[in-house]
């Protein structure tokens, strides 16, 4: 069944960015939940970036993942309150906080590998498409460095 939004073409993207997202992490949740993982989805970024960092102070998570200073601590805090991550003060600049993964945080990240590489498969079979999102999204997020959605409305306006 075609909506009013899918119908409105770009001017919702969006949106349709949004409900898409959502559906991956719905379907996320369902795949670790039956994999007997207890883990919500929008923790992935930090999870995998800490992993994969090991110690990061807060601006530099928030940096890796693309996420605003509020949303990172809200997340931080979060995973602290789970025992997944803990911080501690940076010796060389007490106002810094330096995080990494507890040991129960290491251990879930091992748990979650090979539900992770399924997930790949899964995720590319599902964007290998004619028009691979994956590449896509590669291409726009590029073109958005170069010049944002807001610059580029501006200079739309400015030229009529």
């Amino acid at each position: 069944m075609i909506n009013v939004i899918d119908q409105s073409g770009i001017l919702a993207i969006s949106t349709r960015l949004q409900r898409l997202s959502d559906q991956l992490r719905k379907d996320g949740q369902l795949i670790y939940k039956a994999n007997g993982i207890d883990f919500e989805p929008k923790w992935f970024p930090v999870i995998y970036t800490l992993h994969q960092k090991n110690i990061l102070s807060v601006v530099e998570v928030a940096l890796e993942i693309g996420y605003s200073h509020p949303s990172t601590i809200s997340l931080l805090k979060e995973l602290e309150k789970q025992k997944l991550i803990r911080s501690k003060k940076d010796k060389t600049d007490e106002r810094k906080r330096l995080i990494q993964l507890t040991e129960k945080g290491n251990l879930l990240v091992i748990q979650m590998q090979p539900v992770w590489k399924n997930m790949v498969k899964a995720l590319t079979a599902l964007t290998d498409t004619k028009n691979n999102l994956m590449k896509a999204i590669d291409e726009v997020e590029k073109q958005m460095r170069q010049q944002s959605f807001f610059e580029r409305e501006q200079l739309i306006n400015r030229d009529k």
